[in-house]
């Protein structure tokens, strides 16, 4: 039998049936480096998805706690697919990728793991970089730390 640890996924695992509020409107409390923001706009904020499908894996979050994108107001949506686009430009010029997913999930149905506050996923990704084994081992293979995600982009939107 193979194992493969995760320690650090214990506190997600142990804490999830207890999350109360949401993680959208409670990580802009928090400092940059503890939420993993790595920019705040005016009408939204880009944050490291904490369980990412690859490195780079960002959302874009408006602060306004809402679960329509049709009641996002202008200025956000504005912001918002602004925000998308220097994401994609980072990107480009960080990682070099073959391709960009983006994308929203809407409501529980449609996979939205948070269906009460809408946000925009944007994250690189290569011909060859491994998505596969999450489909067939259950597990994602990231060379990189999110610290060190954190610091690169971070460093690339200034």
């Amino acid at each position: 039998m193979d194992y493969l640890w995760t320690p650090w996924r214990y506190a997600y695992v142990s804490g999830a049936d207890q999350v109360t509020g949401c993680i959208f409107c409670d990580a802009p409390k928090h400092s940059d480096s503890t939420a993993l923001i790595v920019h705040r706009g005016t009408h939204c904020y880009v944050i490291l998805n904490t369980y990412p499908y690859t490195n780079g894996h960002v959302m874009i979050v408006p602060y306004a706690h809402l679960d329509e994108l049709q009641k996002l107001p202008a200025e956000a949506a504005n912001e918002m697919m602004a925000l998308t686009q220097r994401m994609e430009s980072v990107f480009r010029s960080l990682y070099r990728p073959d391709g960009i997913n983006l994308g929203m999930n809407l409501g529980k149905a449609a996979g939205a793991g948070v269906a009460g506050h809408i946000h925009m996923h944007i994250l690189p990704r290569w011909v060859a970089d491994a998505n596969f084994v999450s489909v067939i081992g259950e597990t994602r293979v990231l060379p990189e730390s999110l610290e060190v995600t954190w610091e690169g982009i971070r460093k690339a939107l200034q």
